[in-house]
């Protein structure tokens, strides 16, 4: 039994679609197919049931978004731009998020991954590789967009934070991480009847990333384990494994 050292380069890692959540989420090792979600991973998991009485600007309405806000599910849809213009991967799946560090992201569409954070590691599965990548969860994490939505007590210490005006039929917010230690330049998020419809953030190679959501569950009665995740038998596992758990590597 053993496991392979960090040193050990994985095929596989930036992920999109997670503002902050990046095996980048300190292991940096581009792929195409890694940008891709993430980036999130990382995000993202949010969800309000509309109000009676929808709020005017973009902050109030994500204040009444995340009122009360332990836990969330949606389903997503990203696509990708890279920073020269040329399209990248677009992806499809579903995200759960409780706070204050949990998620899961997983991507069913056009391929299949799966990353977890269970507050202590981040864990991304690559089935087609049979392939763990595993690191600590860092504070990084503490500059992620998605993090402000289970608590909004962030909001205004991590990030600067402006109404940007209405476009598409959407309320935007946008969120400039205070650290310069951010995986991400900028957030915005888009609101419509209290409910965050879109995220559209761009990294620090100047790759934009747009997200939408729908049908919301808020404060959903997620299944046991679904914070946790064990490693398939057979799979490499490459990374900041645990030091009471080792793993056998394939021939």
């Amino acid at each position: 039994m053993s496991r392979r050292s960090a040193a050990v380069q994985p095929r596989a890692a930036m992920l999109d679609g997670f503002p902050g959540f990046h095996p980048r989420f300190p292991m940096r090792i581009p792929t195409s197919r890694y940008r891709l979600t993430a980036s999130l991973a990382l995000a993202l998991a949010f969800v309000v049931a509309p109000l009676a009485r929808a709020a005017t600007t973009a902050r109030a309405q994500l204040d009444a978004f995340s009122a009360g806000l332990k836990s969330v599910s949606a389903d997503f849809s990203q696509q990708s731009i890279q920073g020269n213009g040329d399209p990248g991967r677009s992806a499809s799946g579903v995200l759960e998020l409780a706070a204050p560090r949990l998620f899961r992201w997983q991507v069913e569409q056009p391929y299949h991954q799966l990353i977890v954070a269970d507050g202590q590691r981040v864990w991304v599965y690559d089935p087609e590789l049979q392939q763990v990548t595993v690191r600590k969860q860092s504070s990084a994490e503490a500059h992620s967009p998605l993090n402000v939505l289970t608590d909004l007590r962030l909001l205004d210490t991590q990030f600067t934070v402006a109404e940007a005006g209405t476009h598409d039929g959407l309320a935007w917010l946008k969120l400039v991480p205070r650290s310069d230690a951010a995986e991400f330049k900028f957030a915005e998020l888009g609101f419509a009847h209290d409910a965050l419809m879109t995220m559209v953030f761009e990294d620090q190679l100047g790759d934009r990333t747009t997200i939408r959501f729908s049908h919301w569950q808020r404060n959903a009665a997620l299944p046991a384990g679904t914070f946790h995740f064990t490693p398939p038998p057979g799979a490499d596992v490459i990374g900041d494994v645990p030091a009471t758990e080792a793993y056998p590597l394939k021939n």
